[in-house]
């Protein structure tokens, strides 16, 4: 009976004693955890380098132009979360939050051109940000008077996230080149344009709205996590989405004489046969330079 007592009185100051010490704390968001474990990885996390490459090493180069599709469900990690969930951005709100910041030490350059030559106005790419579609949409009012319902044409309220649901593709500038020191042949991504509306009373016209240079945007990619359909406690950055190419695209464009995209010499099926065409012809180089 002593020892039972004896337990209990134990039991009540600690007790006692935990109340009191969570009673004074004082706690703020900050102290809550959104899961089993502090994620730290992903934000001490560096890109990969790249080799050490020379001209002369170089033996043969190709330039290619490709269109990534936001459609298709491979991609799609590109493109949600619409809004920010547990940390996790969009490649576009990475980019702009990056262009747009007061941080000179964080902030990435967009370009106008793909060649990287004139800066893109931040000025006019705020103004476009911020500007709604005009598109009028039917709303039903109710007469006070007589209490008959009639429709007028009114614009729709202003929605913040709309830019980020009309981007429509993302457009990759890569080399690939065989590389005769390690005879191997590897691609590298040089820049990427951002496809979106042209204006924003006028979604169906779409074009490329700016450019970044890829080198230097790497080390915000590799710093941001993004969903994995597969494994939710493995850490994917857009770095590694793009470093090991888990993205499906379509060639729009090789370096020729003529300097001109596929769809001003092929339409439809034929299109898509050229870009076979031409993804069987890498195949090719690199099968060549081997000799059994």
């Amino acid at each position: 009976m002593k020892i039972m007592k004896k337990y209990l009185f134990l039991v009540n100051c600690f007790i006692i004693g935990l109340i009191s010490q969570l009673h004074g704390q004082v706690f703020t968001p900050g102290d809550f955890n959104d899961g089993i474990y502090q994620k730290e990885n992903a934000q001490n996390k560096k890109p990969i380098p790249y080799t050490s490459l020379r001209e002369s090493d170089v033996q043969w180069s190709k330039r290619i132009w490709r269109k990534i599709d936001m459609r298709e469900k491979i991609n799609q990690p590109l493109f949600y979360p619409i809004e920010e969930v547990n940390g996790k951005i969009s490649f576009l709100q990475l980019l702009l939050k990056s262009i747009l910041t007061n941080n000179p030490e964080e902030r990435i350059y967009a370009f106008e051109d793909d060649e990287f030559r004139k800066l893109k106005d931040t000025t006019k790419l705020r103004e476009f940000i911020m500007c709604q579609p005009k598109d009028s949409v039917p709303q039903d009012n109710v007469d006070p008077v007589t209490g008959n319902t009639y429709q007028v044409m009114v614009l729709p309220p202003a929605n913040p996230k709309w830019l980020y649901e009309e981007l429509r593709g993302i457009t990759l500038k890569e080399d690939w080149f065989f590389d005769k020191q390690k005879s191997v042949m590897e691609s590298r991504i040089i820049g990427i344009g951002i496809i979106l509306p042209r204006k924003c009373d006028k979604l169906e016209e779409v074009q490329e709205q700016f450019w970044v240079y890829f080198p230097q945007i790497r080390p915000h990619l590799a710093k941001t996590e993004v969903y994995n359909t597969k494994n939710d406690s493995e850490r994917r950055t857009f770095d590694d989405i793009f470093w090991k190419r888990q993205f499906n695209s379509t060639i729009t464009r090789e370096s020729n004489v003529y300097d001109r995209e596929v769809e001003l010499y092929a339409k439809g099926i034929d299109a898509l046969l050229e870009n076979e065409r031409i993804k069987y012809d890498l195949f090719k180089y690199e099968h060549d330079f081997w000799q059994f």
